[in-house]
């Protein structure tokens, strides 16, 4: 992991979709007024022809990318979490889920890191609202290399899928030529004193938290678990058997996300005891994104505290 490179995914997403986007000319760029932010702005500038600002009107913008999809056009939709998996719900369960259409959601400024903007905007539902919908595939992304794989990924799929994306610059983990495939997680390390799931920014304070942790002894692995749905459910049952313990941390609500995607499978597959961190239930607050994931306990210091508890 580079701790020195930092890249926001939103970046990553706003440079990988102008690249593909010269080789694939059925894709179009879809933006509710905020392409600076989500980095739409990059492919905006160079195919201009292809990128619609539909102005602050997301309801609609997924609407139209609905029709798009339906005339072989592949439409990647961007605006911030809050509105895209939030104001835009109805449309995308009865007009793009419902159908099945080919409708790629990438969704920036996610989860109690996008800071400043405060509660009303730090979307902490989103995946439990995603997930949650039949013929939706859902990714939450971790670093610069696993974005740019997954925004070309899902171009080559059919079907709707969101794709969670941060504010917040992140430490690069992988190395180029990482290898992923959807509804398969990323094993790191082959501790069996525990298993951290972690998933998006998350996923770097939990390797910090491991190799921290083996200074003391205390041996543990971390999966990323960038697919939210279909999740890897061999992969959690096996490090259930192998692991004294599970625990799974996410940018986002306990409920309805990751944790709650973990302890199904378990329920179902291998019961046992899981810990969930995250949100607890709890709306967020402003302030300095690195102050809020103090304040909330998503950081390597609160992975090591709750292990060695």
């Amino acid at each position: 992991m580079n701790l020195d490179l930092k890249i926001a995914t939103r970046e990553s997403y706003g440079e990988k979709i102008t690249e593909i986007g010269q080789k694939n000319d059925k894709i179009v760029v879809l933006d509710a007024d905020l392409a600076e932010a989500t980095k739409t702005s990059v492919f905006k500038k160079r195919f201009p022809n292809r990128f619609f600002d539909m102005g602050i009107s997301e309801q609609d913008m997924l609407s139209t990318a609905a029709g798009m999809a339906t005339c072989g056009i592949i439409p990647y939709v961007s605006t911030f979490a809050i509105f895209a998996a939030g104001r835009a719900y109805d449309q995308i369960r009865n007009s793009i889920c419902y159908p099945k259409l080919n409708v790629k959601i990438c969704a920036t400024h996610a989860g109690i890191s996008v800071g400043e903007d405060g509660a009303t905007h730090q979307m902490l539902e989103d995946l439990g609202l995603m997930r949650g919908l039949p013929n939706m595939t859902v990714l939450s992304v971790s670093d610069d290399i696993q974005t740019k794989w997954a925004i070309e990924e899902i171009s080559k799929i059919q079907g709707p899928v969101y794709v969670r994306l941060g504010r917040l610059k992140s430490p690069v983990i992988y190395e180029e030529n990482q290898k992923f495939e959807i509804g398969k997680g990323i094993q790191i390390g082959e501790g069996t004193d525990a298993t951290v799931i972690a998933t998006g920014l998350m996923v770097s304070e939990a390797i910090l938290a491991k190799e921290e942790l083996e200074k003391q002894g205390i041996n543990i692995r971390v999966i990323d678990m960038h697919t939210i749905k279909p999740i890897d459910k061999e992969l959690i049952v096996k490090s259930a058997k192998e692991t004294k313990r599970i625990i799974t941390i996410e940018d986002h609500s306990i409920i309805g996300g990751l944790g709650s995607a973990v302890c199904e499978v378990l329920s179902d597959e291998y019961p046992c005891k899981v810990t969930r961190m995250g949100m607890k239930d709890t709306f967020g607050k402003s302030g300095k994104a690195e102050k809020l994931l103090e304040y909330f306990e998503l950081t390597k210091s609160a992975i090591i505290d709750e292990i060695r508890r």
